[in-house]
């Protein structure tokens, strides 16, 4: 939305609600080359993300919510993790120290396998 008004595009975005699986797994093209191991634990991403969301809704700080996110990834076997992040619902700007401060969205990109999984979700 805000690069559409930045740049005086003539669009309306409208966001929609992220498809997921029956167990919580964004549904995705990119789920057909996880292995059946690795589709098992996938679902982490989404369950870290309503956690961390739980934690910053109830005033925790960010920076530590972000770390938890991160260490719940790791611990369920993501092979590397690209973001765990709350920005900015407006501007995707980083957030400040401490506890949230207006619309937020978490963002996390991690990789399973060889499979890099993105998902996201309002605070």
């Amino acid at each position: 939305k805000r690069l559409a008004a930045d740049l005086d595009i003539p669009v309306e975005v409208v966001g929609a609600p992220t498809a997921r699986a029956a167990d919580g797994l964004a549904l995705s093209s990119r789920n057909a080359y996880l292995t059946p191991a690795e589709r098992q634990a996938a679902p982490a991403l989404a369950r870290a993300l309503g956690r961390a969301a739980e934690r910053l809704r109830a005033g925790d700080p960010v920076e530590a919510v972000e770390a938890e996110g991160r260490a719940a990834l790791e611990a369920a076997g993501f092979a590397r993790i690209d973001y765990f992040e709350a920005r900015s619902a407006a501007d995707l700007s980083r957030m400040g120290p401490g506890a949230l401060t207006g619309e937020t969205r978490l963002l996390a990109a991690a990789l399973m396998g060889k499979t890099r999984l993105i998902d996201n979700l309002a605070v």
